[in-house]
C-alpha cells in the first residue's frame, strides 16, 4: 500500500505546524516593532512641549520656564527638565563635529521604545538652538503597547486554536466524507440494494480510502451475486422437487390401494434416485457458488480420467454401444480432476441416455497444439438452437 493518505496528513499537519510557527512568531515580532514607537500624534504632542518651553525660555528667560516646568509636571504627572548640552572634552581629547550635532542625552520621539522596561524612558526634544534641550519621563498615557498582552493572547493562543481548528475541519471532512458515504452504502446493502456501489464516487481520490471503496465493492458485488445465486438455487431447487415429491405422493397413495405394488416401487425407487441426484447437484453448486474453490492447483492424465468415466458409463448403459478414441496418455496441469470429470461424465451420460437404440456414442480425445480437443459424438436429436444458451444454467 502507498500510504497515500498518511503522506496527506503528515504533509499537511507537519508542514502546517511549521509555517503557523513561523507566520505567528513573524506577526509578534512585527506587531511588537510596530507597537514600540509612539503614535504620530503622541510624538507631535511631545514637539510640541519642546517648542512651547523654548518660546517661554526666550521670552521669560529661567524664572518663566521653571514656573512652566512645574505646571507641566502636574499636568502629566511625570518628570521634566530642561539642559544644556556643552560638551566639554578634556586632557587634549578631540571630539569629532558629527558626535557633536549627534549627541542625545534621552531618546528621539521617533526612536523604537522597548515594550519590557519597567519604567518609562526619558525623552529629549532639542530647542531651537540645538544647545538646549526638554526631557521628559515619557508620560504613562503615552507608553506604547498598552495592548501588547491582549495582542500576544490572540497571536499565541486564539490565531494558533483558530487555525487548528479549520485544519481539523478540513482534514475530518476529507476523512469523514468518504467514510459516510461507505456508512450510507453499507447501510443500504444492509437492507437489501445489493446492487449500491461506492467507488465511482471516490474517482478524484487515489488514497487508502479509494481502495477500501474498491474492496467495498468487490465485496458487495461478491456477497450480492452470493445472495442471488442462493435465491436462485432455492426457488429453482423447490420447482424441480415439487414435480417428483407429487409423483411419489400419487404412488404410495397408489400402494395404499394395492394397486399396481411392482410398478409403484419401481417408480419410487426412480424418483428417488432423481431427487437424490437433484440435491447432490445442489449442494455441489452452492459449495462452488459460496466457496469459490481454487480449480487449477492438480496435474492428472486427461485420456485415463475420460476412460475411467467411460468404463462406468458403458457398464450402467450397457444397451449402447461407447466407442472410446484416446491417446495413451494426455498430461494437463492447472486444473481440477474432480470439477473436470464431473462435466466430461454429464456430457457423456447424457449423450448415451438420449442416443436412439441401436446407434451407439463415439468419444475422441486429440491434441491439437498446446490443447485438446474433446469431441463426444451421439446420433439423438441435438439441442434446439434457441436453448443452447440456456442449456448450462443450473435446473434447466
Amino acid at each position: 500500500m502507498k500510504k497515500v493518505l498518511l503522506r496527506k496528513l503528515l504533509v499537511t499537519i507537519a508542514l502546517g505546524t511549521v509555517i503557523l510557527i513561523w507566520v505567528i512568531d513573524w506577526l509578534s515580532a512585527h506587531t511588537e516593532t510596530t507597537m514600540s514607537h509612539l503614535s504620530v500624534e503622541h510624538q507631535r504632542e511631545l514637539v510640541e512641549y519642546g517648542k512651547e518651553a523654548d518660546l517661554i525660555y526666550r521670552k521669560e528667560g529661567e524664572l518663566g520656564l521653571s514656573n512652566w516646568l512645574h505646571e507641566f509636571q502636574d499636568k502629566e504627572k511625570t518628570w521634566a527638565a530642561v539642559v544644556k548640552s556643552n560638551i566639554q572634552p578634556i586632557a587634549g581629547s578631540v571630539i569629532p563635529q558629527k558626535y557633536i550635532d549627534e549627541f542625545r542625552i534621552g531618546r528621539s520621539v521617533e526612536w523604537k521604545i522597548h515594550l519590557y522596561f519597567e519604567y518609562n524612558p526619558i525623552m529629549e526634544v532639542p530647542f531651537l538652538d540645538e544647545k538646549s534641550h526638554l526631557l521628559i519621563q515619557l508620560p504613562q498615557r503615552m507608553r506604547p503597547g498598552v495592548y501588547l498582552t491582549f495582542v500576544d493572547i490572540l497571536l499565541k493562543v486564539a490565531l494558533p486554536f483558530v487555525v487548528l481548528c479549520v485544519v481539523s475541519l478540513v482534514l475530518y471532512r476529507h476523512v469523514m466524507v468518504p467514510l459516510r458515504k461507505l456508512e450510507h452504502a453499507t447501510k443500504a446493502f444492509s437492507q437489501g440494494q445489493f446492487d449500491v456501489r461506492v467507488s465511482k464516487s471516490f474517482s478524484n481520490r487515489s488514497d487508502e480510502l479509494f481502495n477500501l471503496s474498491v474492496t467495498f465493492d468487490g465485496m458487495a458485488t461478491r456477497i450480492g451475486k452470493l445472495i442471488y445465486n442462493q435465491r436462485e438455487l432455492l426457488s429453482d431447487l423447490s420447482h424441480e422437487l415439487r414435480t417428483p415429491l407429487t409423483r411419489m405422493d400419487m404412488a404410495i397413495d397408489t400402494i395404499e390401494n394395492g394397486i399396481n405394488d411392482s410398478d409403484t416401487l419401481t417408480r419410487l425407487r426412480y424418483e428417488s434416485n432423481n431427487m437424490r441426484a437433484l440435491v447432490e447437484d445442489t449442494l455441489t453448486l452452492a459449495w462452488l457458488n459460496n466457496e469459490s474453490p481454487v480449480l487449477n492447483t492438480e496435474t492428472f492424465d486427461l485420456a485415463e480420467l475420460i476412460q475411467v468415466i467411460c468404463d462406468d458409463a458403458a457398464f450402467e448403459y450397457s444397451e449402447t454401444r461407447l466407442n472410446v478414441e484416446l491417446p495413451n496418455n494426455a498430461v494437463i496441469d492447472k486444473s481440477s480432476q474432480q470439477a473436470l470429470g464431473q462435466a466430461i461424465e454429464n456430457i457423456i451420460r447424457n449423450a448415451l441416455k438420449y442416443t436412439p437404440e441401436h446407434s451407439g456414442v463415439v468419444v475422441t480425445l486429440k491434441q491439437n497444439a498446446d490443447v485438446y480437443m474433446l469431441s463426444v459424438l451421439d446420433f439423438g436429436n441435438g439441442v434446439p438452437e434457441s436453448m443452447l444458451s440456456d442449456i448450462f444454467k443450473p435446473f434447466f
